[in-house]
C-alpha cells in the first residue's frame, strides 16, 4: 500500500513521516500541562515571576544541551556553530526563547491548558502574515487568506466570541493576552529561523539559542530573587521531560523537513492544538472545558485553518 524509493530515506516513507509528526505534536501538545504540573511540583505561585523565569531557564538550558547532543548523534559529529552565526543565535535566543517563553510561562500561570493551547495555535496564522508583510518571504494567496480567516475565527471563539472579545471580559493580559504575545514571538522566530537557516544548520541554531536563552532566563530570574527548589524526584523528572519536549520535537521535526516536502510535514501541524487540548483534559482534569461545544468548534476551525494554509493543492 505504501511504497518508497529504494534510495530514499526511511524518514520519507509516509507512515513513518506521519507517526513521527504525531510524536512531535504529542510532545508539543504536552507542554502546557507539563508546565502547569511543574508549577505545582515546584510550588511556584502565579505571582512569582522570578521563579517562573528560573524554571523556564532551566528547561531551555537542558533543551539546548539535548538538542545539540541529538543533532550531533544524527550527523555523527559535534555540532559547533560558525562564528558568523553567533549574531543569529543571539537574536533567536532573544525572540524565540526569552521573548516567547517569558509570556508563555506567564500565561499558563493564569489561564487553563486548553485555552492556552488553542490561543498558542494562532502563531501559525501570524507566521503567515509576518512572512508575507514583514519579512517578505512569501506571497499572499487566496488559500492563505482563507486559512488565516478560519483559524482566527477559532481563536475568537476561544476568547468567548466576537461580542465578548470586544467587551474584553474573558481576557486578561497575564493569561490569554500573554499567550497571544507568545504566539507573536513564535511567528517572528519562525521567519527568522527560515532566514538564518540559509547559512547555518537549523538544529545548530535551535540548540544553541535554547541554551543561550535558557541561561539568560535563569540568571535574570535568580537576580530578581527567584528560587527553584526540588521538593521531590518528580521535580527533576518533570524538568528533564520539559527539556526533552523542545529538544526531541524540534530535532525530529527538522529531520522530517530534511527528507520530505515542507508542505507534507507542515500540514501535519494541525495535530498540535488537538494534542494540547486532549492532553490538558487528561492530565489537568479540564474535561468540561476541553469537550465543550465552543472548544470543539474552536479546535475544528483552528485545525482546519492550519491544514488550508499548508496544503499544497497542486500536489494534492
Amino acid at each position: 500500500m505504501f511504497k518508497r524509493e529504494k534510495d530514499s530515506s526511511i524518514w520519507a516513507f509516509l507512515p513513518v513521516t506521519i507517526l513521527t509528526a504525531v510524536f512531535c505534536c504529542v510532545l508539543w501538545g504536552s507542554a502546557s500541562p507539563a508546565i502547569k504540573i511543574a508549577y505545582e511540583l515546584f510550588k511556584i505561585p502565579a505571582d512569582d515571576t522570578a521563579s517562573r523565569l528560573m524554571l523556564a531557564g532551566a528547561r531551555f538550558t537542558i533543551a539546548g544541551v539535548m538538542t545539540i547532543l541529538f543533532g550531533s548523534l544524527l550527523v555523527r559529529k559535534v555540532l559547533i556553530p560558525k562564528a558568523s552565526s553567533l549574531k543569529s543565535i543571539a537574536i533567536l535566543a532573544l525572540v524565540q526563547t526569552i521573548g516567547q517563553y517569558y509570556f508563555f510561562f506567564m500565561s499558563l500561570a493564569n489561564t487553563s491548558g486548553v485555552r492556552g493551547s488553542l490561543i498558542n495555535a494562532s502563531g501559525n496564522f501570524l507566521a503567515v502574515l509576518f512572512a508575507v508583510y514583514i519579512f517578505r518571504l512569501e506571497k499572499m494567496t487566496l488559500k492563505k487568506i482563507l486559512g488565516c480567516i478560519i483559524g482566527f475565527l477559532g481563536i475568537i471563539i476561544v476568547f468567548g466570541g466576537g461580542s465578548s472579545l470586544l467587551a474584553g471580559e474573558p481576557i486578561t493580559f497575564a493569561g490569554e493576552g500573554a499567550m497571544l504575545v507568545a504566539a507573536t514571538f513564535y511567528a517572528a522566530s519562525g521567519c527568522l529561523i527560515k532566514i538564518f537557516s540559509r547559512d547555518e544548520n537549523p538544529v545548530i541554531l535551535s540548540g544553541y539559542q535554547f541554551f543561550v536563552g535558557g541561561i539568560a532566563l535563569f540568571i535574570v530570574g535568580k537576580l530578581m530573587g527567584g528560587s527553584l527548589v526540588f521538593y521531590s524526584t518528580g521535580c527533576a523528572l518533570n524538568l528533564l521531560y520539559m527539556g526533552f519536549i523542545s529538544a526531541g520535537a524540534y530535532t525530529m521535526w527538522g529531520v522530517l523537513l530534511k527528507y520530505n516536502p515542507v508542505s507534507r510535514v507542515s500540514i501535519l501541524g494541525f495535530i498540535n492544538p488537538i494534542m494540547g487540548v486532549v492532553l490538558s483534559a487528561l492530565f489537568l482534569g479540564e474535561y468540561s472545558q476541553a469537550f465543550s461545544p465552543s472548544s470543539f468548534l474552536a479546535l475544528l476551525l483552528v485545525s482546519a485553518g492550519i491544514v488550508i494554509v499548508n496544503i499544497n493543492l497542486k500536489k494534492t
